[in-house]
């Protein structure tokens, strides 16, 4: 998990994709340019060569504060974070620190906002990729609750859709290609669009098939707070580990009786374990009904 690369897409608002490109710098130092474009993006090259951008995004409400008073704002206010390649074991601190410089700035997030998690997809197989539809599938409403999924967003990030879950299974897929067929029964129109109506699911597999090469997590609401955004990587990359390694997942949803019980023996057994992810467990499971440390008693 600390080794695999990663890239994330923070939203936000509150102020303008140049001061926020000013923000970033602090942290990560480089040289800044205004690339404009239709994304209107400012790009920070860091001194290792890699590039981050603050771009603008058409779903995120623009507002701002003003004298205590949260207002709407001009489009100059709509803030995407992307990323470069990152890794946990590298760059997590690096991250977090970026993030606290953007809010300390005046960044704020707000019920249009989402954060899109990007795991390197070089290493999937037919199998592996199986697994992931059928872990995602089992347990999508564990996560929604878990992650407090905000209804405005909600359609930017469905469930696992039933249907191609129960065709995944049925055919058994053994190729990529065989996989992808699947993935877009059902829908109208070229594939090679990037904003196709397939990706906007929790688990999307068009950035594997005609994106980046990367399977996207789009699951997860907007924060500054950084131990949000690292307990999210972490669950990120936990569930990619999960589906390289596991020979078959199944697609049985866990008991529901007892929501935080469920949810961290499931961190637990994905390798969310011991001091280091102390804080993500906690993080991913304070929003959860019933007991952590009973699966039959009541929480005090």
């Amino acid at each position: 998990m600390t080794t695999a690369g990663f890239g994330i897409e923070i939203e936000m608002t509150g102020l303008t994709r140049k001061d926020a490109a000013d923000a970033a710098r602090t942290v990560i130092g480089g040289e800044l340019t205004y690339e404009g474009t239709c994304y209107d993006t400012w790009t920070l090259v860091a001194p290792d060569g890699r590039r981050w951008k603050l771009t603008y995004d058409g779903s995120i409400t623009c507002q701002q504060k003003i004298g205590g008073r949260t207002i709407s704002a001009t489009k100059m206010h709509s803030v995407e974070l992307v990323s470069p390649i990152l890794t946990y074991g590298g760059d997590i601190e690096l991250l977090q620190e970026v993030v606290r410089a953007l809010r300390k700035a005046g960044a704020f997030t707000n019920s249009s906002c989402g954060i899109h998690i990007h795991l390197d997809g070089s290493g999937h197989t037919a199998r592996s990729i199986r697994n992931f539809i059928n872990i995602i599938h089992a347990r999508n409403d564990l996560f929604y609750q878990a992650l407090g999924i905000e209804a405005q967003r909600a359609r930017y990030c469905k469930s696992m859709d039933a249907r191609l879950v129960e065709a995944m299974n049925r055919a058994k897929p053994k190729t990529l290609a065989a996989i992808e067929e699947i993935w877009y029964a059902g829908y109208s129109g070229t594939r090679e669009t990037h904003y196709h109506k397939s990706r906007y699911h929790f688990l999307n597999l068009h950035s594997f098939f005609h994106g980046h090469g990367t399977v996207e997590l789009r699951g997860f609401n907007s924060t500054l707070h950084a131990g949000e955004v690292r307990s999210y990587i972490v669950l990120a990359l936990a569930l990619n580990s999960q589906a390289l390694t596991q020979s078959s997942a199944s697609t049985k949803k866990p008991q529901a009786e007892n929501e935080r019980f469920a949810m961290r023996t499931y961190l637990n057994r994905i390798g969310l374990i011991g001091d280091e992810y102390k804080s993500c467990r906690e993080h991913l499971t304070k929003l959860l009904s019933g007991s952590a440390a009973w699966r039959n008693r009541p929480a005090a």
